[in-house]
């Protein structure tokens, strides 16, 4: 028997067991082959294992899938064999199953209960200092060593005979909009994931952390047209239509038009919102084509722009040139980098907040600008 998630969790390791139980009455060899769907084009599930009669074994393994969609088990292969291998018997257990593998919903659990038990520290969240305080009012509670004196509530304080104060809480229900490009600059893969699956998992975590900060999270994707728009909201079931409408997203392989998505965000964002962009900007040109949309955009909303390092090209800046044709190959790195701040830059000219990240570090990354945003108040 095959026991698994009912889905599987893209980019992480999931677990399947297998159940085998030895029926004979006497002790078998047997080889197990698991039939796992092609996407993983693996051949070294078979396992080797002697069990005595009626003794029942079990099988653990792990796989990663790198890309979201339907994934078939086929049957598994039960080669059984005497002791002294007089005779051996296959035995066929259809146990065929789709599997659907939906964005990473393990890596948002995580950060979930790391949230829940203050240990987002753990996994690289930074705590930020709390610039002034919001307006908005929580409690009354009495006073502590370490209380801002400037917040004492005087009325409060005589009522009571003991010093109270006046406590404030993050401002709640703000809208905050994962925009995610689905164009052909998105398809690049780094360590067997594209770049359009890490902004799904990171927009995943960063909706329902903001949903846990009592904020609306809303989704919309885009290519040469816009794909997906799902209005920002904190209702009971929006994390499961978020994940739902970012296990359907597809890479696009035309050129993604800035354009169409201030118009939607012109005529259906009316309310100032915090807008996150997860996009790739390879040069200062094909970035410059863009800002004057970006530039709109920043006028009406709080803006920030996620593009990414090019990891493979900083291996190679790394490494040691031994012959002229290194130099030449690190000279074009260096120059390909080099782009890359020069974007950083320009947007920041322009009032543009930007997040340069490499692909492993966006979650955390993207997670830590929000939480900087939220403690200074800027949305």
């Amino acid at each position: 028997q095959r026991s698994m998630a009912e889905r599987f969790s893209n980019g992480d390791d999931n677990e399947v067991r297998l159940d085998i139980k030895n029926r004979f009455s006497f002790t078998t060899q047997l080889q197990v082959i698991d039939e796992i769907p092609h996407q993983f084009q693996r051949r070294d599930v078979l396992f080797h294992l002697s069990l005595q009669p009626q003794v029942q074994k079990h099988i653990v393994y792990q796989i990663r899938p790198t890309k979201r969609g339907l994934y078939s088990f086929g049957h598994i292969q039960i080669f059984a064999a005497s002791p002294i291998h007089f005779f051996n018997r296959k035995f066929t257990l259809d146990k065929s199953v789709d599997v659907s593998v939906y964005p990473s919903y393990l890596q948002m659990r995580k950060y979930q209960l790391m949230a829940i038990s203050n240990r987002l520290s753990e996994a690289g969240v930074k705590k930020i200092r709390r610039f002034g305080h919001s307006m908005e009012f929580e409690q009354i509670k009495e006073y502590v060593q370490g209380d801002d004196y400037r917040t004492l509530n005087w009325k409060a304080t005589a009522k009571s005979g003991q010093l109270m104060v006046n406590t404030y809480s993050d401002e709640k229900s703000q809208q905050v909009y994962c925009i995610i490009d689905k164009g052909r600059v998105m398809k690049m893969p780094f360590e067997g994931l594209s770049l359009l699956d890490y902004a799904i998992n990171a927009s995943l975590v960063l909706c329902n952390v903001a949903l846990m900060k009592q904020d609306k999270a809303g989704l919309i994707t885009f290519a040469e047209r816009i794909g997906s728009f799902l209005k920002a909201d904190k209702r009971v079931l929006q994390m499961q239509m978020v994940l739902e409408t970012l296990y359907n997203q597809k890479t696009r392989y035309l050129e993604t038009d800035f354009e169409r998505l201030y118009a939607v965000l012109k005529t259906k964002v009316t309310q100032r919102s915090l807008v996150i962009v997860f996009t790739n900007f390879e040069s200062l040109s094909g970035m410059k084509r863009q800002l004057p949309y970006l530039r709109k955009i920043a006028s009406q909303h709080l803006l920030v722009t996620v593009f990414f390092e090019n990891t493979e090209l900083v291996q190679v800046l790394h490494q040691p040139a031994k012959n002229l044709e290194a130099v030449f190959t690190k000279t074009i790195a260096e120059q390909f980098a080099y782009e890359k701040r020069q974007i950083v830059k320009e947007l920041n000219n322009y009032g543009i907040m930007s997040i340069l990240t490499a692909p492993k570090d966006l979650t955390i990354n993207t997670l830590n600008k929000y939480l900087e945003i939220k403690a200074r108040n800027l949305i």
